[in-house]
């Protein structure tokens, strides 16, 4: 198995099993001397990690990062930040009913298929356990962009059938934390939320849609060809477990639109060069222009079901299946933090491929 590793300049390599020893990764290309703040770091786990509310998965684990190198004194030394999360309340057992049969919709198939073995614990290595660590590299790339004035905030804008009316220039993004469904409208937070409950009371799950704002990003980022600033962003949000879509700006709510009434018309604002609309999503011929960059990524419902669904065995034999332990009925609220963690990756490594690209 290759392709473990995240980024070009800043690089995350992530190793480890949902039910193994540990989760963990080492960041290579890590600026030296940036504060770093493990309390933050920690509570960007908390924000990922089970058991947070009602609305997630009974499970509950600590996901206490462990530094192992480059850091001292509080400041990274720019050599490698090696970590490393130990699993501490895996139930391995829940999982016995499921070691020779597909799963519907998972992983399980398509690993033997092409390794010829799989690890049916929790989906081993597919697992979404893995993502602890991008939340990791997320954190430590947040607190250097913080020095350069960039913020990245994700927020559940739909869960089903329920969804925000409006664009993120509308709400306070800030109370999306208030509630466990991390959305920033108190009121559809509440029915979101009970929806949630409804379908996990009934053994099924429910899907819907993480949006995303980045604020202060640096003009320039980005290449016009094959490194296109919204390409890498796609392509860290398609990575995540349970993502099905990704559309930046206005995306596919625009397609009605004429060209005259969809372009974003620039001004001249006391001396400065200003755009009156940022339909574009603060990317234009695929570099950052300084505008707010904004998409939205689509999370399928979770896969794991707790009701009778037919499949087959690995000998092809029909079957039923009925899953057991304890799992999320709406990726969602958990997800919000890797979003962001992606995002933070994806900006930091293009700021400092941009940085390398210049002798200026």
């Amino acid at each position: 198995m290759y392709n473990n590793t995240f980024g070009n300049i800043f690089r995350l390599t992530s190793f480890g099993e949902s039910h193994g020893k540990a989760i963990g990764g080492v960041i290579d290309g890590f600026p030296a001397g940036i504060s770093i703040d493990e309390d933050f770091i920690q509570h960007e786990l908390d924000r990922r990690r089970p058991g947070q509310s009602a609305l997630t998965t009974a499970r509950k684990e600590a996901d206490k990062v462990e530094f192992l190198s480059g850091i001292y004194e509080g400041v990274s030394t720019g050599c490698p930040i090696g970590f490393v999360i130990w699993n501490t309340n895996q139930h391995s057992n829940d999982y016995d009913n499921m070691k020779d049969v597909f799963r519907p919709s998972h992983a399980d198939y398509t690993y033997t298929q092409k390794y010829g073995v799989r690890d049916h614990r929790g989906g081993g290595r597919s697992s979404a356990r893995e993502t602890i660590a991008r939340v990791v590299g997320g954190a430590l790339a947040k607190l250097a962009l913080k020095q350069l004035g960039v913020t990245v905030t994700a927020f559940t804008s739909q869960v089903g059938i329920y969804k925000l009316d409006k664009d993120y220039t509308h709400y306070d993004l800030s109370v999306a934390e208030e509630n466990p469904v991390r959305c920033p409208d108190p009121e559809m937070a509440k029915q979101m939320g009970d929806y949630i409950y409804n379908i996990k009371g009934e053994g099924d799950t429910v899907g819907g849609v993480i949006s995303c704002v980045v604020k202060g990003c640096p003009i320039g980022l980005g290449q016009p060809v094959f490194g296109k600033l919204h390409a890498a962003l796609g392509n860290a949000m398609l990575s995540i477990n349970a993502a099905k879509g990704f559309e930046y700006g206005q995306g596919f709510g625009s397609m009605n639109l004429k060209g005259s009434q969809q372009n974003d018309l620039f001004y001249n604002d006391n001396g400065h060069i200003a755009l009156r609309t940022n339909r574009s999503g603060g990317i234009q011929g695929g570099i950052s222009n300084g505008e707010d960059i904004y998409f939205r990524v689509a999370f399928k419902p979770v896969a794991t079901v707790l009701m009778e669904q037919p499949t087959v065995d690995v000998n092809g034999r029909e079957t039923v299946l009925q899953a057991r332990g304890r799992h999320d009925a709406c990726v969602l609220p958990r997800a919000v933090p890797i979003v962001e963690a992606m995002t933070a990756m994806t900006l930091l490594d293009y700021y400092l491929l941009d940085r390398a690209s210049r002798l200026f």
